[in-house]
Parts: structure tokens; C-alpha cells; sequence
């Protein structure tokens, strides 16, 4: 529990920094996009590690080539300003992985779909999915100080809901939410995540997004934290496939990258997408 706090009081605060300072100088939009560029390379990282260990055989070099450029559609934006763009890279991915895997399983084609299902899925779960956030750092700037605003709602709320469901679940926690994917989770823990998601996205409403009432960012929070339960409890399958339990250790007390974005990468697009109808 120490080590877990310790971790978060030297992240959280860099985390945040990264969101708020654009607030002041506009430039250091880059630096939440270096930062959020860096954790979704060091996830798909971890996300093939998992499937190394099951020997499914994914091709890591034409993910990474195909994750790099998803990243550089989201940087410009792609999904509001060139959507087509967004769809040929896509389309280009999976016509990619299908020819190098076709040459690559010559041997023995046994295990070629499973190779291109899991190259393709860590693009789309850790890239695809993750790159909204860098869409929503970019592409809001007709809106001054927009993007750091919905940055830090997304941020607050998800961390609040993950801490209240911790606490919550702790403290009451007798009804198991589903055993056999993560034995932790209780039912009085998503209730508990689900009231801390309103209450802080009230305070966000309150303290510095007005733009967003009460009858929008509750409901939208309490979304957002029934969504990320969804997120966790499909990457602690993946990770209960691969007989491991944590993605990796490079955040003592929390596991790897990938246990922390998991809830992240399912809400991505559905704070993208609200905003970009709403606003």
C-alpha cells in the first residue's frame, strides 16, 4: 500500500502538470503528448509480452510500425479533421499484417490467425483506442484552454472512481463482481466507484468547468467509471490467460503501464466524442 501511494504522489503530480500548464503557456500542449505517446509504447510493449508468453507469435515490428502511424494520425487530429486518413491507415495496417504474416507462417500456417489477431488487437486496444487522448490534447484548440479542461476531468474523475471503488470495496465489499476474471472486484466497490466518479465530476463542474453542468458531467462520469470497470476486468482476462499478474513492474505497487491504462484506453473515445458533439 506504501509503495502503491509512493508511486502516485511522484506520478500523479507530473501527470497533471502536463495537462494544466498549457493553461499558462500554450506551447507545452507537446509535453502531455510525449508523455501519453511514451506510456501507450511502453503498453503495447507489455500487451506482447503477454502474448509472447503464450506463444501466439504476433509481429511486433509492423505493430510498432503501424502504432506509429495511428499516433501520428491522432497528432494531427485525424479523426475530426481527416477521418479518411484515419481509415486508410487502418486499412493499410491490416493489409499490412496480413501479407508479412503470410510469408512469416510458411512453416506452419497453424498458428497464423491467431499471429495476425493478436498483432492486429494490440494496435486497436493500446493504440487506436489510447490515441484519442492525444486527439483530445491537439484537436479543441478552437476553444481556449478546452482540451486542458476536458483532460482534467477525464483524469479526475477516473482516478476518483478508481480510488473510491479501492476504498469502497475494502471497507464493504462482500458481493464478488465477477470471481473468475478478478476475484478483488466486489459489487460495493463499483457502487462506491460510481458515486466518487458524480461526486468529483460535480467538483469539476463546480471549481473550473462550467462549461459542462451537472446534468452532463455526472451522468457522463458515471459512464466513464462503469466503462473503466469494463476496461479492467478485460485486461485482468488477458492477463489471467497468460497466467501473470501484473502486466509488468515498472510502477511499484501498481503493476505496468498497461494496468493503469486500462480504464483509460475504453474511455479515450468516449470523452473524444462527447466533447467533440458538445462542444
Amino acid at each position: 500500500m506504501k509503495t502503491r501511494l509512493l508511486t502516485a504522489a511522484v506520478a500523479l503530480p507530473i501527470l497533471i502538470a502536463s495537462i494544466i500548464l498549457p493553461w499558462w503557456v500554450p506551447e507545452t500542449v507537446w509535453i502531455f503528448v510525449a508523455i501519453a505517446v511514451l506510456a501507450l509504447a511502453a503498453g503495447l510493449f507489455e500487451f506482447y509480452s503477454l502474448t509472447k508468453k503464450l506463444e501466439l507469435k504476433a509481429d511486433a515490428g509492423v505493430a510498432y510500425l503501424g502504432a506509429a502511424a495511428l499516433t501520428v494520425s491522432f497528432i494531427f487530429n485525424a479523426p475530426a479533421t481527416a477521418p479518411d486518413l484515419l481509415l486508410l491507415v487502418l486499412a493499410l495496417l491490416i493489409v499490412l499484417v496480413l501479407v508479412t504474416q503470410t510469408f512469416h507462417f510458411q512453416k506452419d500456417f497453424s498458428k497464423m490467425l491467431t499471429g495476425i489477431g493478436v498483432t492486429i488487437l494490440g494496435v486497436l486496444y493500446v493504440a487506436f483506442l489510447g490515441g484519442f487522448l492525444v486527439a483530445t490534447r491537439v484537436g479543441f484548440d478552437n476553444i481556449p484552454g478546452l482540451s486542458t479542461d476536458l483532460l482534467l476531468f477525464f483524469f479526475i474523475v477516473i482516478f476518483g472512481s478508481d480510488a473510491g471503488a479501492y476504498f469502497a470495496g475494502r471497507a464493504f465489499g462482500k458481493h464478488k463482481l465477477a470471481p473468475k476474471i478478478s476475484p478483488g472486484k466486489t459489487v460495493e466497490g463499483l457502487v462506491g466507484g460510481l458515486v466518487a466518479a458524480g461526486g468529483f465530476a460535480a467538483l469539476c463542474t463546480l471549481t473550473f468547468f462550467a462549461e459542462l453542468p451537472y446534468k452532463f458531467s455526472i451522468p457522463l462520469a458515471a459512464v466513464m467509471a462503469a466503462v473503466g470497470v469494463l476496461g479492467d476486468l478485460a485486461e485482468s482476462a488477458m492477463k489471467r490467460g497468460s497466467k501473470t499478474k501484473d502486466a509488468a513492474s515498472i510502477l511499484p505497487g501498481h503493476g505496468g503501464l498497461l494496468d493503469r491504462l486500462d480504464s483509460l484506453l475504453f474511455n479515450a473515445p468516449i470523452l473524444y466524442y462527447f466533447a467533440r458533439f458538445y462542444f
